[in-house]
């Protein structure tokens, strides 16, 4: 915890209340398929959920990631990860997003919401070049198919935003839902098979 609040003490109140105004902006009018969660105690612990795009394997998925901002914020670009497992390129084993905009790119000005987007951008575009995940980026690159079902397969089992159905008004009463969870996660994992063996017949 006291490491939490030494971040937050090493940042400018400058730079504290333009990260707090621009996380107020997110929640407000959050980007498409990007919801942020904002942590009271500690700006600097940015948290969003990115909703797998349409046309990847990651469809239907709801990625957790996470943005931690060091005390030379925004100098030096923040540190990005996926709390969600994916089998993605440039998604190290620990969970550490390899993009040229957290490395190279980065610039001061660009702020939060580009950094999510760009996370987002790298679901629809993987990058086999600065590959953390060596196995993902050769599958990107040389047996698409195989790649792809993969990234399916981790997203059905680990990105599932069941979760989060709290969010949804077409969910229902969740209270209701607890009682039948068990039922339903084996109901899951038949449609799930079925999925599966139509993917392979496509």
């Amino acid at each position: 915890m006291s490491s939490m609040s030494n971040n937050v003490e090493n940042l400018s109140p400058q730079i504290i209340r333009g990260i707090v105004k621009e996380m107020q902006d997110l929640v407000s009018s959050p980007p498409e398929g990007i919801k942020v969660q904002i942590n009271e105690e500690d700006v600097t612990d940015i948290q969003a959920f990115i909703e797998g795009p349409a046309g990847t394997p990651y469809t239907s998925g709801l990625f957790k990631v996470k943005l931690t901002l060091g005390k030379d914020f925004p100098q030096t670009p923040p540190k990005a990860y996926f709390f969600t497992k994916i089998f993605h390129p440039n998604v190290a084993a620990n969970g550490e997003i390899c993009v040229n905009t957290l490395k190279k790119d980065w610039k001061p000005d660009l702020g939060i919401k580009h950094i999510l987007l760009t996370i987002k951008c790298l679901l629809i575009v993987p990058n086999a070049e600065s590959a953390l995940n060596e196995e993902a980026g050769r599958l990107l690159l040389e047996h698409y198919d195989d790649y792809s079902q993969r990234a399916k397969m981790m997203t059905e089992i680990h990105a599932q935003p069941q979760k989060l159905s709290k969010c949804g008004p077409s969910e229902g009463p969740v209270a209701k839902k607890h009682a039948g969870d068990k039922k339903l996660s084996a109901e899951k994992k038949k449609i799930l098979k079925e999925k599966k063996r139509t993917l392979k017949r496509l």
